[in-house]
């Protein structure tokens, strides 16, 4: 098994950063492939960005520009930093990671709230 602590959210003014971080224990090998998924409140959960094996990154449009995936191996840590932050990225982030395109495992979720 593998488990997620995610870490680094809080509030912050629009325009503001913020810096998460989800770290892994437990059995990790394989091909790894890490992504950040969001969930506001009333809506349903969408995913963010992902960072393959290889390193290449992916985002979804809204956050294009503004959010870097980064990961580092050594640590079993990926990361999302958040920059220009708006009202509108205010959610539960969570992370997840996909152990060799078979079991994918779940943070608890760190709340990013976006207001002035």
């Amino acid at each position: 098994q593998v488990q997620l602590v995610e870490s680094g959210g809080g509030s912050v003014q629009p325009g503001g950063s913020l810096r998460l971080s989800c770290a892994a224990s437990g059995s990790i090998s394989g091909i790894l492939v890490w992504s950040w998924y969001r969930r506001a409140p009333g809506k349903p959960r969408e995913w963010v960005a992902r960072i393959s094996g290889g390193g290449n990154p992916a985002y979804a449009t809204p956050v294009l520009g503004r959010f870097t995936i980064s990961r580092d191996n050594a640590k079993n840590t990926a990361y999302l930093q958040m920059n220009s932050l708006k009202p509108e990225d205010t959610a539960v982030y969570y992370c997840s990671l996909l152990r060799s395109g078979v079991n994918e495992f779940w943070g608890q979720g760190t709340q990013v709230t976006v207001s002035s």
